[in-house]
């Protein structure tokens, strides 16, 4: 097994099994909503025979580095370099994560849409928490000052290149199994406006991993 980054942190389940899954969080205020759930179906992979991480991307969750200081680009280097280190042999990407991995492991998509439409969903809330503070501004203009100057959304600082990057970006499905929501059963929990837990989601989503990786 390689060695993790010094400056690396990560949640993980490992007995040194032969499955052995690099979990890739959603990106931003998605992945505060959906970390009781995946956490809770790492703890049912784990009964069921499998290893698997969490891996905080650099700069969020209990991460050292900056996030303004974060791209893309680098967020999929970090991802490699954990599924190396971990010695991955599958990869679990959770929404919008799904843009951050390559084709290089057999990866499950679980219900994955782009950076670009999560950006445009974040600039959405700002426009309203701007109209409620009685300030108009338009999508446009929050959107072509982000290009070039970088924008705080739901409390993360995204640099300018970080939103260049979100709006190019497309989830690639080369060498990938999408697993849909309707898979799951259940109302989506990054709708919520607060994170929240359903047991019975984190059991559904464990069990078609394990299928999927038989």
């Amino acid at each position: 097994m390689g060695t993790w980054p010094s400056d690396a942190y990560f949640v993980r389940f490992d007995n040194d099994r032969g499955k052995r899954l690099l979990i890739v969080p959603p990106l931003f205020d998605e992945a505060n909503k959906l970390r009781h759930m995946i956490m809770e179906t790492m703890r049912a992979l784990n009964t069921a025979g499998i290893d698997s991480a969490l891996i905080d991307l650099p700069g969020t969750n209990e991460s050292p580095e900056p996030l303004p200081e974060q791209t893309l680009h680098g967020w999929i280097g970090a991802v490699e370099q954990s599924c190396k280190a971990f010695s991955a042999t599958h990869i679990l990407a959770v929404r919008a994560g799904a843009a951050c991995v390559t084709a290089a492991l057999p990866c499950l998509l679980y219900a994955p849409h782009s950076p670009a439409s999560q950006l445009r969903s974040m600039i959405r809330a700002r426009v309203l928490s701007e109209r409620e503070a009685e300030r108009e501004v338009s999508r446009e203009e929050l959107l072509a000052e982000a290009e070039h100057e970088g924008i705080t959304l739901a409390g993360y600082h995204l640099s300018a290149d970080m939103v260049r990057q979100m709006q190019g970006f497309f989830v690639s499905e080369v060498n990938s199994t999408t697993i849909a929501q309707s898979e799951i059963g259940g109302a989506p929990l990054w709708l919520r406006a607060e994170p929240d837990h359903d047991p019975d989601q984190s059991k559904a989503l464990a069990a078609r991993i394990e299928d999927l990786m038989s």
